[in-house]
C-alpha cells in the first residue's frame, strides 16, 4: 500500500567525516551514497580514526565543493584545498568502527594545517580511500553484502524526517530545553510530509527514476549532544537524554534512534533536488 508523496527538503553532503556539511539544492545519488559524502577522514598517527565523539573542534571546520576537490577552513587558521584525485601518499591502514579500511594520506601540509586547525598535540593526517579499495561491510545482514561506503559509520544514506526532530523539540521545550537543530544528527536528506518516526518503517521510498530501500533506525551517540556551532557540549546531555525516553533503538531503553539508514534501491546516478516528492511503500514480507 502506498501512503502520501512525501517531499525532499533539503539535502547534505559531508566531504570529511565529521567536518561541516554542505547544503545542496541537488545531488547524485551513487551506490555508496550522495556523491563526494565521507570522502575523507582524519586520523591519528596510528591511523585510527577522528570523530567528533572525542575530537568535537571537527564541527569547527567548513568545507567546500569544487569539481576537482575540497577545501577546508577556519577561521584564524585560513583554508586547505585537497584535491580528489591525490594517488601517491602513503599507504594507511585504518578502520571505521570494525571495518578495516586501506586508505592514502594527503600528505605533510594537510597534516600541518589540520594538527593546527584542530588544536590537536598530536599529529593528525588527512586520508582518503586507496584507488580499487573496498570496505567491506559490516553490517552484511541489514544493508546487504553489496552495499559499500567510503567513511560514513555504517550506510550509504542517513535520511531524517522534520516531523521526528519537530516532536523530539517538543518534548524538549516540555521539559524546559531548548530546540536543537536538525544539524546536531547529520543527515543526508531530509524529508517533509510524513509522521513522527514513520521513517523507521521499513520500506521503500520511491522517486522519479530513483528508489531508497531504508534499512534499520540510526542508534545515536553523545554527537547529539554537541553544538555544530560551537563544538560545546550540552551539560545535560541533551538531546540524547530525552531522544533515548521518546524514541528509543527498538529493542533497547537505552540508546536513542534518530533517522534511518537508507541504501540505494534503484536509480544509480540520478540527481535528486530538494523539492523532489516520492511515495512511500511499505516493505513486503
Amino acid at each position: 500500500m502506498s501512503a502520501p508523496s512525501a517531499v525532499v527538503s533539503a539535502l547534505t553532503v559531508y566531504p570529511v567525516k565529521g567536518m561541516r556539511g554542505i547544503e545542496l539544492e541537488s545531488a547524485r545519488l551513487t551506490p555508496a551514497g550522495l556523491a563526494h559524502d565521507r570522502a575523507f577522514m582524519v586520523v591519528r598517527r596510528d591511523g585510527r580514526f577522528v570523530t567528533q565523539r572525542d575530537c568535537p573542534t571537527l564541527a569547527l571546520i567548513g568545507t567546500a565543493l569544487d569539481d576537482d576537490g575540497v577545501t577546508l577552513s577556519r577561521d584564524g587558521f585560513g583554508t586547505l584545498r585537497v584535491p580528489f584525485d591525490r594517488e601517491d601518499g602513503d599507504r594507511v591502514r585504518t578502520r571505521v568502527w570494525k571495518d578495516p579500511c586501506e586508505a592514502v594520506d594527503q600528505g605533510a601540509a594537510a597534516s600541518r594545517w589540520l594538527s593546527a586547525a584542530l588544536e590537536s598535540a598530536d599529529p593528525l593526517r588527512l586520508v582518503a580511500m586507496a584507488p580499487g579499495f573496498q570496505r567491506p561491510q559490516g553490517k552484511a545482514d541489514l544493508l546487504g553484502a553489496g552495499t559499500h561506503t567510503l567513511f560514513a559509520d555504517a550506510a550509504p544514506f542517513l535520511v531524517a524526517n522534520e516531523e521526528s526532530l519537530e516532536a523530539l523539540n517538543r518534548e524538549l521545550a516540555a521539559r524546559g530545553f531548548d530546540a536543537v537543530p536538525m544539524d546536531r544528527f547529520r543527515p543526508n536528506i531530509v524529508v517533509r510530509g510524513l509522521p513522527a518516526f514513520a521513517e523507521h518503517r521499513a520500506g521503500l521510498w520511491r522517486g522519479t527514476g530513483w528508489a531508497l530501500r531504508l534499512c534499520h533506525p540510526c542508534e545515536r551517540c553523545i554527537v547529539t549532544t554537541i553544538d555544530q556551532a560551537t563544538a560545546l557540549r550540552h551539560p545535560q546531555r541533551e538531546p540524547y537524554r530525552t531522544l533515548t525516553e521518546i524514541n528509543p533503538v527498538p529493542g533497547s531503553d537505552s540508546a536513542p534512534a534518530f533517522g534511518q539508514n537508507a541504501v540505494l534501491h534503484e536509480g544509480a546516478q540520478i540527481e535528486v533536488a530538494v523539492g523532489d516528492r516520492f511515495q512511500t511503500e511499505e516493505a513486503t514480507r
